[in-house]
């Protein structure tokens, strides 16, 4: 079975939702911050109190005390002025960050730089600011933090005991601490920036699956709608048919009042018709609960039946199954996902693509592979990733999709939907997979194959068929 069809746009839900850019600080209420602050000036004071009364430790305590007072104004400030709920702007939050960086800073300053223990600390605000802020804010506050611990590796007051002690480490120790902690700057910083930016890709992606889901089954409730419409306005429409045939018999021939009634019955057909192209997809496949796997495949192909591309379907059984298709539900996740799949085929594919469906006694397959130039074997290992911020040259970027730039988000949500449903999911290129097979040897571009276990498509045995139609209720 082929179709033959044009080049046109069919963009679906799933290769075209952007994800749409947010700044990070709008995500942060100042009330967060405000209370990390307490615990910390908490902390502070309460660090100062056992060096000077346990440890007999000499530091300069009010000097000390004045920079925690420092951060105490600024909460309360910060608390008095904006309401609880205020986000704050990248600038508002870098502003924040960077004081309690500085103000770090300057306790560490007073109370022994690097030789105090508590001056791996300097690390919590840069992890803080790869978290919420953009890189170019986090590259300034690592440089920042970076340039105040070499900083205190050379000035700082030095900790004496309470018998004038000089409390210091040796030079070597003393350098492999702000080694440790620049290097503790960069890697956390880093780990965080790409844990946190990974999290809100996967976010966003999912997102995007979830309105395709929605999309394809408000979609299938539509259909529903009008099958019943069809259903339900089948009687009255025969009524005034029949109704108008009679009257236009009994009417003089030529006359006014007979064309009259043959227009009423011309346009209860025209209504009828109307209803039964609208309901047909409800009203041919169970009701849009069932189908048999074949037809579903072929439906989830009709959106791409007008692109210039010959799709050629190999339906068949395997393993000794001598029976039909089987027959399965109509699942949005299902035709949505093979949709995606079959549109990316299409879109770099040079003239065919094959779509072939296999049945077993204990599994399902479909593979859909196209005589295009195939993924880039760089890319093999992350196809269905979201965000692939751009295809490269030579995969269909250029002349095959004009001005498509790939975020990666088909595939993802068609790997999504159908990994939902149950199915595995494999890449690979024709080229690779039929070197040897020279009855396919045009298969040349993208495969994907997706297998099913047959109990997690299946509804009742494929010998059972669709079965008659059930009224459709509201």
């Amino acid at each position: 079975m082929k179709y033959r069809t044009q080049e046109g746009d069919s963009s679906q839900i799933g290769s075209s939702i952007a994800v749409a850019p947010t700044g990070r600080g709008a995500w942060i209420r100042l009330r967060t911050l405000i209370l990390l602050r307490w615990w910390a000036i908490v902390g502070q004071i309460s660090a100062l109190i056992v060096v000077e009364h346990f440890m007999n430790i000499e530091v300069e305590t009010g000097l000390c005390y004045l920079v925690i007072g420092a951060g105490i104004v600024s909460n309360l400030v910060a608390s008095t002025v904006f309401p609880a709920t205020k986000r704050l702007s990248e600038a508002e939050n870098l502003a924040v960050v960077l004081f309690d960086l500085l103000q770090l800073g300057l306790l560490l300053y007073l109370t022994g730089g690097l030789n105090n223990p508590f001056s791996v600390l300097i690390v919590g605000p840069v992890i803080v600011s790869a978290s919420s802020l953009s890189s170019r804010s986090t590259l300034f506050l690592g440089l920042t933090a970076i340039v105040i611990v070499t900083a205190l590796a050379r000035f700082h007051l030095d900790l004496r005991s309470e018998a004038g002690f000089v409390m210091q480490m040796p030079a070597i120790f003393l350098f492999g601490t702000w080694v440790a902690i620049v290097i503790g700057i960069v890697f956390l910083g880093v780990y965080s920036r790409w844990i946190v930016t990974e999290m809100h890709a996967m976010s966003g992606a999912l997102q995007a699956t979830q309105m395709a889901l929605a999309r394809e089954q408000k979609l299938t409730d539509l259909g529903g709608v009008v099958a019943a419409a069809a259903h339900e306005l089948g009687t009255p429409l025969a009524t005034i048919k029949l109704t108008s045939a009679e009257l236009a018999d009994d009417l003089p021939e030529g006359s006014e009042m007979r064309e009259d009634a043959l227009l009423i019955s011309q346009q209860a057909d025209r209504c009828r018709d109307i209803l039964r192209s609208m309901g047909r997809a409800g009203k041919d496949d169970m009701h849009l609960r069932r189908a048999p796997f074949t037809a579903v495949v072929e439906e989830a192909s009709e959106p791409h039946a007008d692109r210039g591309k010959t799709v050629i379907f190999d339906h068949g059984a395997l393993g000794g199954d001598h029976g039909g298709p089987p027959v399965i539900l109509r699942r949005p996740e299902v035709i949505h996902g093979l949709r995606n799949l079959i549109q990316n085929a299409v879109d770099f594919a040079d003239a065919n693509v094959w779509i072939e469906t296999r049945w077993a006694p204990g599994r399902i397959t479909l593979r859909i592979m196209d005589d295009g130039p195939g993924f880039p074997a760089h890319l093999l290992g992350r196809i269905g990733d979201p965000l692939i911020r751009r295809r490269p040259r030579g995969i269909g970027s250029i002349g095959r999709r004009p001005g498509y730039e790939g975020m990666g988000l088909g595939l993802f949500i068609a790997k999504t939907l159908l990994e939902r449903s149950g199915a595995d999911l494999s890449f690979a290129n024709g080229s690779d997979s039929f070197r040897g097979d020279s009855g396919m040897h045009e298969r040349t571009g993208a495969v994907v194959e997706v297998i099913w276990p047959r109990s997690a498509l299946e509804v009742g045995g494929a010998s059972e068929g669709i079965g008659p139609n059930e009224p459709i209720t509201s």
